[in-house]
């Protein structure tokens, strides 16, 4: 059982590997961006404390203020490059495809695995296999986000765009529309279902809702 609303929408609460990806990538951002504050705000106080002459203002601007901070962004940024990369939705023999259709105010999924099958606000996957969501809308712009299942992609009115979530657990995990698409937009949720290998055969004969 989830603790509450902010555990069951929190990217730092992972259930997938893309949400674990996504989730170390913050935390190293938010360590080199900590690093970098901490050394702009330790230069100052110091410049403001040092005896007269301790170091040439040279030396000082080059490396603690240019060659530091640009060496510490220079690795964030291939990491996080390097974790894009790795987000990438890729075929795979165990690779699921779904749709997710946006509307105001709801969300409606089909499969490929269950041709003809639509479910309203509730999207089933299988635990443990990746899941290509095709994400489109057929009004403004939506945006399809399962905070602890993967990032969040918009849903474009007349194109098509791929996200790759997993579950590692079955379960149930909260999504919503993360775009301002007009009153009331904040109600506009959906629940993913993650099921175990027998409850997705079931589902996908037509014997679970």
């Amino acid at each position: 059982m989830l603790a509450g609303c902010e555990e069951r929408l929190s990217t730092v609460h992972p259930a997938g590997p893309a949400a674990a990806a996504i989730a170390d990538l913050w935390w190293v951002l938010l360590i080199g961006s900590v690093a970098i504050t901490l050394l702009v705000a330790g230069l100052v106080l110091w410049a403001w404390r040092r005896p007269e002459g301790a170091v040439s203002e040279r030396r000082f601007v080059i490396w603690l203020g240019l060659a530091f901070p640009m060496t510490v962004l220079g690795a964030l940024l291939v990491y996080g490059l390097f974790i894009g990369e790795r987000l990438l939705p890729r075929e795979g023999p165990d690779t699921v495809v779904v749709t997710a259709e946006a509307r105001r105010y709801e969300w409606r999924f089909g499969y490929d695995g269950r041709p003809g099958a639509v479910t309203r606000n509730r999207l089933h996957i299988p635990a443990g296999r990746p899941v290509d969501v095709a994400i489109t809308s057929v009004d403004v712009v939506h945006a399809f986000w399962v905070p602890r299942l993967a990032g969040k992609l918009d849903a474009v009115p007349g194109h098509v765009n791929t996200l790759r979530i997993e579950a590692a657990q079955p379960g149930e995990y909260a999504g919503l529309s993360a775009e301002y698409n007009g009153p009331g937009y904040r109600g506009h949720g959906f629940t993913v279902i993650a099921h175990d290998p027998a409850g997705w055969q079931a589902f996908l004969q037509g014997e679970a809702p």
